[in-house]
């Protein structure tokens, strides 16, 4: 069943963070996912606060998501992320 890598950020240093944008795209395709949305516009309908900039990756499973998110080749980039933005990411396994 596929899942979902969510995650919804504010970028604190834009500067900072393109290094990890011109990165991160070779190792999501290494690990065999794909954007579903990366930083499209976001339309609050319910609730609070406004969304920050979301980004949907789909995996095969939430396993293939923990090989890419635990991947050398990602946590070699990771910091810079976390260095350069704030927010929350989660997995969410999908249906069938």
């Amino acid at each position: 069943m596929p899942a979902y890598f969510v995650v919804e950020l504010e970028a604190t240093n834009p500067a900072g963070m393109e290094p990890y944008r011109s990165a991160v795209e070779a190792t999501i395709a290494q690990y065999g996912g794909r954007y579903l949305t990366r930083g499209g516009a976001t339309q609050l309908v319910e609730g609070g606060p406004e969304p920050k900039r979301i980004v949907i990756l789909e995996f095969a499973d939430a396993a293939a998501v923990k090989r890419w998110y635990e991947s050398p080749e990602y946590q070699k980039i990771l910091p810079l992320r976390l260095a350069s933005s704030t927010g929350r990411a989660f997995i969410v396994e999908g249906t069938s």
